[in-house]
């Protein structure tokens, strides 16, 4: 049997796209020899040096005001992917002009987790086939480990349906925020460290510096943020209760529904997907309504 020549430079070509894929999301489109349920982890090394990252408060401590601007960007952004993300882009549940929507999409788009119109395409085919066999993330077809992370850090998840978004493939600003969706993330965390030299030069006593604020403000904020939005994903459909009888599995979690400022009612949610509203009682705190 003869040795395959070819596939050490198709490796290299792989190793290359994926690092382009850094800063182009749409730099080429999907390869076919790609296994589509394969983790792609060299495209995934600036996801995990955001978690490493976090292991920096060992050595630059934290200040209280690193705290609370990390707790204070989380919940911003958590609004952003709740309201915006989700109900808005994703279901259309409410309108905005076009000036408020690309403000949103950015607040959004700092959150690391894609573009705008990948996020709502994926979201919408989790509708379609809700823990059916073409949901990618349900946790009810696949593992925990996979419907929380493993889904997106693959080929299959990496490239945006633009068939299912015909509505927000028209707005060409968020069709750059999509391609290029790296962009907010890295200025958020260039505006952290410009905020920690700031409040180093004018309030010393505050304690605080450009690394700290970066780890805390960015780094230690987005991971909490990642898991936080990533658990409607993987417990939203197994842990809770259900008032309705959907088609699939999604669950109640008042628990889920406080941390992620209303995703929690997630069994309502799938009842009357396209209502802004997610808590119909009183009891049921929905803060991003």
């Amino acid at each position: 049997m003869g040795l395959d020549k070819s596939q050490p430079r198709r490796d290299v070509r792989t190793i290359v796209r994926s690092v382009v894929r850094w800063f182009d999301s749409e730099a080429s489109a999907p390869d076919e020899g790609e296994s589509p349920f394969r983790i792609n982890w060299v495209r995934c090394i600036p996801f995990l040096i955001v978690h490493i990252a976090c292991l920096n408060i060992i050595w630059l401590g934290w200040s209280p005001v690193a705290v609370v601007v990390c707790l204070a960007f989380f919940w911003l952004r958590m609004f952003a992917i709740t309201a915006v993300y989700h109900r808005y882009f994703s279901h259309r549940s409410y309108k905005m002009n076009r000036g408020w929507q690309f403000f949103f999409a950015v607040i959004g788009a700092s959150s690391a987790q894609r573009g705008p119109l990948w996020w709502a395409a994926h979201h919408r085919n989790h509708h379609k086939f809700s823990d059916q066999e073409n949901d990618l993330h349900s946790p009810i077809n696949h593992s925990f480990w996979w419907s929380h992370v493993g889904w997106f850090l693959s080929n299959k998840g990496y490239h945006t349906d633009y068939k299912v978004i015909p509505d927000l493939a028209k707005y060409k600003e968020l069709v750059f925020l999509n391609r290029y969706d790296s962009l907010v993330p890295v200025l958020a965390a260039l505006a952290m460290y410009g905020l920690g030299e700031v409040l180093a030069t004018w309030k010393p006593e505050w304690g605080t510096n450009g690394l700290q604020m970066v780890v805390w403000g960015f780094c230690v904020s987005t991971v909490l943020l990642f898991h936080s939005t990533f658990t409607i994903n993987s417990l939203g459909h197994v842990w809770g209760s259900r008032r309705f009888k959907t088609k699939d599995h999604s669950r109640n979690n008042a628990f889920l529904a406080l941390l992620t400022l209303g995703e929690g009612w997630h069994n309502n949610h799938h009842r009357f997907a396209v209502s802004a509203r997610q808590g119909f009682y009183w009891w049921e705190i929905d803060i991003s309504y």
